[in-house]
């Protein structure tokens, strides 16, 4: 009897009888093809038993297995049966989740090959030399695929020009080019070409340390921005090559990838394999078969990347271990920090948090001796902490954005040959068009937020459902033409900047700039090499990048955040001021940070300042523990939404009245329930939201009472009619 993981939303296996296939006996980890309903489904085989619940003539047969070997080992398998169950997830989900798209269905798993082209006999022996004058990109690809007996890869021929695609296909319509399949080989390393900077004294006692660990140890290293965490990464991932290990580094974003790469290919001497969503599937495939086949040295990924396969593990790393992004927020919603620790002890190999500014569950778990701690407490060589001064917006009027003393503080920074780096975290041209006639704002008719207007599209867009418009010549409840743009987003402040700075390079980094692929990449570059004077971004920039000629930062509305009404929302400002701010001043120049705001004596932004992150976390663990709040509870949500209000919360009411009767059976109950409640945004694309949320203790009393509850709500009469899910531990209370 196999008992078999299929993609559904149901929490549970399902039973099959073997494959009627001879000698072929299906493993604990291998993908098998079966019937389900009238169609056909893989699955993976999770445990093989003599008994089923399914009536003997109920019972149908698997069609195959498709994999002559386990894709998943046990140590895989572990992973994800805890995970499923800890996060109360339907486990065919998560064993989906798991693998790259190319191996959800019945395809082989194998390695794939690399579409290459070389020349037919017909271009060796026709005379192509006229192609020099009417067609020189077609020439020089001839030319290269002259050159190479095993024709040449998409990566080879971009460096002829940007069209050569066009020109290849050209090549192929007359019959003198050919595309193949090359068998991929394990790609050539060539020889490390940075050199390694002299370690500081506690960079040294950090890398010591983690080496130093046998078997699992999680370490929290904390390190003021720019004291150099990646050089212990780097320092350590060398020891673990030296071993023959393979070292994981999750990062939150795409964006951080690209200069990890470079910097990890131009130290160490492996493979480096990168996984993200960037990539397309058949990419994603090969990224996985080099981690499992141990090709890889060095695995570099977003959250996903907690489930590649190691053939070799030795070391774990998280980067930027407070960033909300290594949450998944849809479907399976499970931490990818928390999961890379569970791994890294189920694996007995140490795990590395790494942070400027920790989650307060973090400094929690170094307090109480879960976590060790490992501090960097200063830049390495000439690098300082920036100065940070004060504008008070109630006094210095800002024209788009940006005040006097702003424009002033970027102009001599300019005329110094620094970098300057605008920060803030809205993009649009303008958060809201407002009818002066009437007062009305722009609304989205799907959602209760603002639409935000796109100047160069000539759009009005909803950032939160995705609906867009053609930019309104009047207002829609009054008919007047007066609509004016209300506030400041990235594309308004880029073009004040244009303006007050012409003769400099601008560059902006937000989500509407680098869609398209590679976009960020080669923004990024353009920081780097000097060529964008001034970088304006939002959130995107504080994560991470190392701008070493940045000497200015400018925080253009440091308010966002201060009265916010989740708990965390102190914590992500404090998070996301340092961040930021750390990004001035990190090579041997003096930076400075200028941050506007409404409110200069407010409390946090003060303790920020005059004492810094530690202060703040020390602060705000005190008060969370005052309130109940993570660390020192647990919190479940319960999501629900529906076109229909009434369905979202009768549904929602079902479950709350489901839980009280579980914890009504506790005569001390240690489960506490709250809701339901609309979302902070009860109307988002079209649909009513609210939520039900559950406190406990701890995980243990947690874990106990989802066991019961959960399984109950999949029963609930209405179940079918909302959209609903369970998230443990959310990072967002929306």
């Amino acid at each position: 009897m196999l008992k078999v993981a299929v993609a559904t939303p149901l929490m549970q296996l399902f039973d099959y009888l073997p494959p009627d296939s001879g000698n072929v006996t299906a493993q604990r980890g291998q993908r098998v093809l079966v019937p389900f309903g009238r169609g056909r489904r893989v699955g993976i085989v999770c445990a093989l038993s003599d008994k089923s619940d399914v009536a003997p003539d109920k019972l149908r047969r698997a069609l195959s297995v498709i994999d002559k070997q386990p894709l998943f080992d046990e140590s895989m398998m572990a992973l994800l049966e805890w995970a499923a169950s800890y996060y109360h997830h339907p486990p065919g989900e998560v064993f989906a989740t798991a693998l790259p798209a190319a191996l959800r269905s019945d395809r082989v798993a194998e390695a794939g090959g690399q579409t290459a082209w070389r020349l037919t006999p017909k271009a060796r022996t026709d005379d192509t030399s006229g192609l020099n004058k009417r067609a020189k990109v077609q020439a020089a690809i001839l030319a290269t695929l002259r050159d190479s007996d095993n024709g040449a890869i998409a990566a080879e021929l971009e460096t002829i020009g940007s069209t050569w695609r066009r020109a290849i296909a050209a090549l192929e319509d007359k019959g003198l080019v050919e595309r193949y399949t090359r068998a991929r080989e394990v790609p050539s390393v060539p020889p490390p070409t940075a050199v390694a900077p002299t370690p500081t004294d506690a960079q040294r006692a950090a890398v010591d340390a983690i080496n130093a660990a046998t078997g699992f140890t999680a370490f929290l290293l904390e390190g003021v921005t720019g004291s150099g965490k990646t050089e212990v990464y780097l320092r350590c991932i060398e020891q673990q090559l030296k071993a023959g290990r393979q070292t994981l580094v999750i990062v939150p974003e795409i964006g951080l990838t690209p200069q990890l790469v470079a910097r990890f290919r131009g130290r160490l001497q492996t493979p480096v394999t990168v996984m993200h969503s960037g990539l397309n599937d058949t990419e994603r495939l090969q990224a996985w078969f080099d981690a499992r086949e141990g090709k890889a040295g060095v695995i570099i990924g977003t959250r996903s990347a907690v489930f590649a396969p190691l053939a070799r593990p030795g070391l774990i790393v998280v980067d930027e271990e407070h960033d909300a992004s290594l949450k998944q927020q849809e479907s399976f919603r499970y931490s990818a920090r928390d999961l890379a620790v569970w791994r890294a002890r189920q694996l007995g190999v140490p795990a590395v948090l790494g942070s400027a500014t920790p989650s307060l569950e973090s400094v929690d778990n170094v307090t109480e001796k879960r976590y060790a701690h490992l501090l960097l407490p200063r830049r390495p060589g000439a690098a300082r902490h920036p100065e940070i001064r004060l504008i008070d917006l109630r006094h210095q009027p800002a024209k788009d954005g940006l005040t006097e003393p702003l424009r002033d503080a970027i102009a001599r920074h300019l005329d110094a040959d620094g970098q300057v780096l605008v920060y803030l975290n809205r993009r649009g041209f303008a958060p809201g068009l407002l009818c002066t006639a009437c007062g009305e704002l722009v609304e989205c008719s799907r959602c209760d937020s603002r639409m935000v207007l796109h100047q160069k599209r000539e759009r009005i867009v909803c950032h939160h459902c995705g609906a867009e418009r053609p930019l309104p010549t009047a207002c829609d409840a009054c008919g007047e033409p007066e609509l004016v743009a209300v506030g400041q987003g990235t594309e308004r402040v880029e073009a004040a900047l244009e303006a007050l700075y012409p003769d400099y390079g601008i560059v902006r980094i937000d989500r509407d700039t680098t869609r398209r692929r590679g976009e960020i990449e080669r923004r990024l570059e353009l920081v780097r090499s000097g060529e964008a004077r001034i970088v304006l971004g939002t959130q995107m920039l504080t994560k991470g990048h190392d701008f070493p000629n940045v000497t200015l930062v400018c925080i253009l509305d440091a308010d966002q955040g201060l009265f916010g009404t989740d708990f965390r929302a102190s914590e992500r400002l404090a998070q996301s001021f340092v961040q930021v701010a750390g990004r001035a001043g990190r090579g041997d120049r003096p930076g400075e940070v200028y941050l506007q705001t409404l409110f200069p004596e407010h409390e946090l932004l003060q303790k920020l300042i005059s004492e810094g992150y530690g202060a703040f976390a020390r602060a705000a663990m005190s008060e969370r523990r005052e309130a109940g709040w993570p660390p020192f509870a647990c919190l479940t949500l319960l999501r629900a939404e529906a076109t229909q209000r009434d369905v979202a919360f009768e549904f929602l009411a079902a479950a709350r009245d489901l839980a009280g009767s579980i914890t009504a059976a506790d005569s001390a109950p240690a489960v506490r329930v709250f809701g339901p409640a609309p979302a902070p945004m009860e109307r988002r694309a079209g649909r009513y939201r609210g939520q039900v949320l559950i406190a406990a203790d701890d995980r243990r009393n947690m874990q106990r009472f989802l066991s019961a509850w959960r399984p109950g709500i999949d029963g609930l009469h209405n179940a079918r009619r909302a959209r609903w899910s369970v998230d443990v531990d959310p990072v967002e209370l929306f």
